[in-house]
This record gives structure tokens, C-alpha cells and sequence, in this order.
């Protein structure tokens, strides 16, 4: 009887003390349950704004139960495209490599190129790494050109450019010999590659390989200027009385002349080829020859880019303005004021508004001075004849710009008004600060963008607290673009 009283009792004081004691320990852990997962939210969204740069492999196997780690960084998405995506998901990934300028990935591609068979992916790769004369793929494009016939045009093609592109010169032999089995769908390709390769060595074997299929092997006519112009590209005079005879030749087909032409420039010889181009009955011949004329000096080369002026056809006339500016030609001046204020063919009127600012001489600026201010002058005149003096000397010239600046505004010249703030835009010098603080107190959009281009070209740190206040501007674009305003102000400090 008494130890079923003492069995009562004990019973009722585990009933009243353990059991709430584990319930609540119940509760606590209920509660760190919540809380563990309360605190998910924070540590996800701290994982995706600092992603693992790379995936760890062979690691340690995850818990079970644990969820798997997602790829979530930027590469690994990227390398897991290379890895298994479709052809057209790779070919978008290229388009954002180039327009991204992102290369950290070469290695990867290049991996890929060597297993895959997949012609629209080689063709995107290669034409990646043409683009920038990167070599890796080489074994490649050279297999792929060795095995043509079981290929398709388009992947053989692509190639060719590729070697060409990064002067492969392993490249060679296989490229002659697609030419000797006069393989017509590779044949302008290969031609153009060789004079690329040419550029790297072996120009000597090249250049006689051209010359002689010119010459003995009777090529189609749609192969002519591409041997042509790789000839050109060989910088060997090997080929000089080829081109000349081709150049100087009144029979032979117009396209195939100026090529020649263009080719003896390159090599910097031929000048009688070219001097007896200059008055051809063709004016597309004449036009290349006095462009030609570049490559050469003397009395005799200077006579004949002046008289070119006088050509009826207003290419030979870009070409001789053109020509002048290079060569800073004085004796031109007149010539090319003339063509400035009275040509009309507007493109030859700025081809030697653009010489007269190359040039660059008193008499030179005076001229565009002239043109800029004169009022009755077209827009495109003022406006690139401003340019070419901002472009010579902006001290000088601003403070009247300036001035014009805002003429046109009061005359609601909009495209004008818009046209020299471009022109400011270029500037670099201390007189414009003035303007900018202007700009940046009482301008629009246009204008307070515009001072801060000022400001960063010219490095007016003087208006930091202003541009600063720029930063909170609700338009969002101003806003980003004055922050970066300020930093560039930084590096210059």
C-alpha cells in the first residue's frame, strides 16, 4: 500500500515537471527552427551579390538533406554555356564576349573548337579570334581546309579568313595547294589570306607564287584583283612591272587598273605607272592615281595633286584635297579655299575644309576663320570649319565660339546651336570654365551633359560641390553621369 502511494506521487511530479520541461524545449527549438529560417532570406540574398568566381569540383559531398549550391556567378554561367550549351546560345554568348571585350575565356573556346564538329559554333569561333588576330585555332582551320571536300563551303571558307587573319604560316602550303587544284569556291579567299601571311614571311615565295599564277595560269577574271591586291601586300617590288603594266594598261578592265594602282601605293614605287594614270580618260583611274601620290614626293608629284583640283570629276578632287592635307601642302591653300567656299559637291567642300585644318598654317586658318564666322555660309561649313580651329587652337578660337554659341540660340538656330555645343565638347582649355559653371546653373539637359564633359576633359576641379550636386539629379542618366564625372576628377587630382 505505501509503495503504491509512492508510485502516485512520483507519477504526479513528473507529470507536472518533466513533461512542460520538455514541451518547452519544444518550443525553444521551434523557435531556433524559425529563426534559422527567418535568417535564410539574407544569407540567399548575400550569396547572389557575391557569387562564387569559381566552381570548386571534388569537393566534399553536401549533407543529406542539404540543398545543392546553385551556379550562380557570371563565368560559370558563361563556361557552362561553352560546355553544353546549343549552337545558338554560344553564338549569342560571342556577341556579348565582343561587345563586352571580354577574352578570359579563350582558353575555354579554344578547348571547345578542338572537340566540337559543330560548323555554326567553328564559324563564330573563329570569327571571334579573327576579329582580334588571336592564334590557338590553327590546328584547326588547318585540318578543316585539308579534309575541304567533306566540309562545307561556309566552314572552309571561314577558315581561310582565320588563317589569314592571324598570318598563320603553317598555312601556306595548304593554301597554294587549294589554289593548284583550283578548289573556285576557296580560291578569292586563299588568295587574300597569302598576301595577309605575306605581312609575317615567306613574302618572297608568296610573291612568286602570285606573280606566276598571274601570269602563266590564265586566272578567271572574278580572281584578278584579289591576286592583285595580295601581290600589293607582299611589300615586295618583285611585282612592280606586273602592276604597272596592268595600271598603265588603256584594254584592261577599269576595276583591275585602279587595284594596281592602289597595290604600287602600298609598295611605295611605280611613281611613272602612276603619273601616267593621272590623266587617263577613266575618271575613277585618275582619282586613284592622285590618291596614289601620297607615297611620293618632288615638283613633279606636287604639280599634279594642283591641277587635279581643276578635275571635272569631284572624286579626283577629294583626292587631290585630301592628298594636299596629308602632305602639307602650303602651295594648296588657295586651291582648297576656293573648293571650300565654291565646289558644289558639298563632301568636296569638307574634304578641304579638313585639309585646310590639317595644314594648319596662318593663311590656312584664316581661311577656315572666315568660313566659320561668315553667316551666310551653310551649317556643315561653320560648323566644321569650327572643328578644324578648335582643333588647332582652342585658346584662340573659343571665346568666339562662345559668342556664335549664343547668337544662334537667340536666333533659334537649333541644329547649329547644337552642332557648335559639339564642337565645345572637344575643347580642352581653361577659358571655358566659365561657360560650364554657366551651364551647370542655368543649362538644360544637353547642356549641364555637356558641361560635364567639360569638366572632365579640361579638369575643372574648381566646380567639384557643383557637379556633386548633380549627382542626386532625378534624371537618372545625369545623375549616373556626374558621379562619373567626379571620380575621373579624383584620378586626376
Amino acid at each position: 500500500m505505501k509503495h503504491l502511494l509512492y508510485t502516485i506521487i512520483l507519477f504526479f511530479f513528473c507529470t507536472l515537471y518533466v513533461f512542460p520541461a520538455n514541451t518547452s524545449s519544444s518550443t525553444k527549438s521551434s523557435g531556433s527552427a524559425q529563426k534559422s529560417a527567418a535568417a535564410t532570406p539574407p544569407e540567399a540574398e548575400a550569396a547572389a551579390e557575391n557569387p562564387p568566381t569559381q566552381a570548386k569540383t571534388g569537393s566534399t559531398a553536401v549533407a543529406s538533406g542539404a540543398p545543392a549550391q546553385k551556379v550562380s556567378s557570371l563565368e560559370e554561367q558563361y563556361r557552362a554555356t561553352i560546355q553544353y550549351g546549343t549552337e545558338t546560345e554560344i553564338a549569342t554568348l560571342i556577341q556579348t564576349l565582343k561587345r563586352e571585350q571580354l577574352y578570359y575565356l579563350d582558353t575555354d573556346l579554344i578547348a571547345l573548337t578542338q572537340k566540337t564538329k559543330n560548323q555554326a559554333i567553328l564559324i563564330g569561333v573563329w570569327s571571334f579570334f579573327g576579329e582580334r588576330a588571336k592564334s590557338g585555332l590553327e590546328e584547326k582551320a588547318l585540318s578543316v581546309i585539308d579534309s575541304w571536300d567533306t566540309e562545307k563551303i561556309e566552314v572552309v571558307t571561314a577558315a581561310i579568313d582565320y588563317l589569314g587573319q592571324v598570318k598563320a604560316l603553317e598555312a601556306i602550303e595548304s593554301l597554294e595547294t587549294l589554289i593548284d587544284n583550283e578548289e573556285r569556291s576557296f580560291m578569292n579567299g586563299a588568295f587574300k589570306a597569302l598576301g595577309r601571311i605575306a605581312a609575317a614571311g615567306n613574302a618572297d615565295q608568296i610573291a612568286q607564287f602570285l606573280i606566276d599564277y598571274y601570269t602563266n595560269r590564265n586566272p578567271a577574271e572574278d580572281l584578278k584583283r584579289d591576286i592583285i591586291i595580295a601581290v600589293g601586300e607582299t611589300g615586295l617590288s618583285d611585282g612592280i612591272a606586273l602592276l604597272s603594266t596592268i595600271a598603265t594598261n588603256p584594254d584592261e578592265r577599269v576595276v583591275l587598273r585602279t587595284a594596281a594602282l592602289e597595290s604600287l601605293t602600298k609598295l611605295g614605287e611605280g611613281l611613272d605607272a602612276i603619273m601616267a594614270s593621272v590623266n587617263a580618260s577613266d575618271p575613277s583611274i585618275r582619282s586613284t592615281a592622285i590618291a596614289a601620290l601620297t607615297a611620293f614626293s618632288g615638283q613633279e608629284v606636287e604639280t599634279a595633286i594642283l591641277e587635279s583640283f581643276r578635275d571635272s570629276y569631284y572624286k579626283t578632287r577629294m583626292a587631290a584635297a585630301k592628298v594636299a592635307g596629308e602632305r602639307k601642302l602650303n602651295a594648296a591653300v588657295p586651291y582648297l579655299q576656293y573648293r571650300a567656299e565654291r565646289d558644289d559637291v558639298p563632301a568636296v567642300k569638307d574634304e578641304a575644309i579638313k585639309a585646310l585644318g590639317i595644314i594648319g598654317n596662318s593663311e590656312a586658318l584664316a581661311v577656315l576663320e572666315s568660313l566659320f564666322i561668315e553667316r551666310k555660309t551653310t551649317d556643315r561649313v561653320r560648323l566644321l570649319s569650327a572643328e578644324m580651329l578648335i582643333k588647332n587652337s582652342a585658346d584662340t578660337y573659343v571665346e568666339r565660339l562662345i559668342f556664335e554659341l549664343d547668337e544662334a540660340k537667340k536666333a533659334n538656330l537649333t541644329a547649329l546651336y547644337n552642332g557648335f555645343l559639339k564642337v565645345l565638347g572637344m575643347a580642352k582649355t581653361d577659358k571655358l570654365e566659365g561657360l560650364t559653371r554657366r551651364f551647370l546653373r542655368a543649362g538644360g539637359i544637353v547642356e549641364k551633359s555637356l558641361a560635364l564633359d567639360m569638366i572632365a576633359n579640361n579638369g575643372f576641379s574648381a566646380l567639384s560641390d557643383e557637379v556633386r550636386l548633380l549627382t542626386s539629379d532625378k534624371n537618372s542618366g545625369l545623375a549616373k553621369k556626374a558621379q562619373n564625372t567626379l571620380e575621373t576628377l579624383v584620378g586626376i587630382l
